[in-house]
């Protein structure tokens, strides 16, 4: 499953969603990771959410970052969610159609039981009309 957080930049986006990252955290059976363009946020996660800094890993287009989400994958089979801030720049999707790489994420997501929650910096109006039904937060 894909969630979105949406909105202009400056909106709170990254509040909702490290707010939701340290609820669900409370109650995960499996493990949790938050992916973000730095460690700005570290002190704001609970111990128990590892946090990776994507630019670290020299990730430059969107198929290298789907192969960067699936090795995570890989490596924690108890892996039960991933937050990923800041989508646009980690995935390297700036100016580009977001519409592949999301179908991409969500046959990532069915085949290995990993849930999703991503902050888009656009405007709910602005997304493909089958992308609408993932929004949980448009700011």
């Amino acid at each position: 499953m894909i969630q979105l957080i949406v909105g202009n930049k400056g909106k709170g986006k990254t509040k909702h969603l490290l707010d939701k990252v340290n609820t669900e955290i409370k109650d995960a059976e499996g493990n949790v990771v938050y992916l973000d363009k730095s460690r700005k946020h570290m002190f704001e996660l609970n111990n128990k959410i590892r946090l990776i800094d994507v630019p670290d890993y020299l990730v430059s287009n969107s198929d290298e970052f789907i192969g960067f989400i699936c090795g995570i994958i890989s490596q924690d089979h108890d892996l039960q969610a991933m937050y990923l801030d800041s989508f646009l720049q980690i995935a390297c999707l700036k100016d580009k159609e977001i519409g592949a790489t999301l179908d991409k994420l969500e046959t990532v997501s069915a085949k290995f039981n990993v849930n999703f929650v991503l902050s888009i910096s656009v405007d709910e109006s602005e997304l493909p009309e089958n992308l609408k039904s993932k929004v949980i937060v448009s700011l």
